[in-house]
């Protein structure tokens, strides 16, 4: 069983920035690929970045430039520094862990709120 446990998230006026943080319970060496979703009211979950276990990231064309996706893999955690945020990017933000044949294989944390005002 492998828990993910989000955290960072708050409340921010327009413009700000946050950083959210994501641990995981074993070696994030395991996992093919972790990402970052989110997920507004009345709107589907979304892809916000991902990063391989080689360090590859994507992102969302909304969040590019402003986002940034990273590892530290020593201390089996991921992040989301998200920097110049717009009321848009208000959503309930979910760590998101994948691994195995086909990354068929997957966990997920509890979700951390980010609420932007304008």
């Amino acid at each position: 069983q492998v828990q993910l446990v989000e955290s960072g998230g708050g409340l921010v006026q327009a413009g700000g920035s946050l950083r959210l943080s994501c641990a995981a319970s074993r070696s994030i060496f395991t996992f093919n690929v972790m990402g970052w979703y989110r997920q507004a009211p009345g709107k589907q979950r979304e892809l916000v970045a991902s990063i391989t276990s080689g360090g590859s990231t994507n992102y969302i064309d909304s969040v590019k430039g402003r986002f940034t996706i990273s590892r530290d893999n020593a201390k089996n955690w991921v992040y989301l520094q998200m920097n110049s945020l717009k009321p848009e990017d208000t959503a309930a933000y979910y760590c998101n862990a994948r691994w195995g044949l086909a990354r068929s294989l997957d966990s997920w944390g509890q979700g951390t709120q980010v609420t932007v005002s304008s």
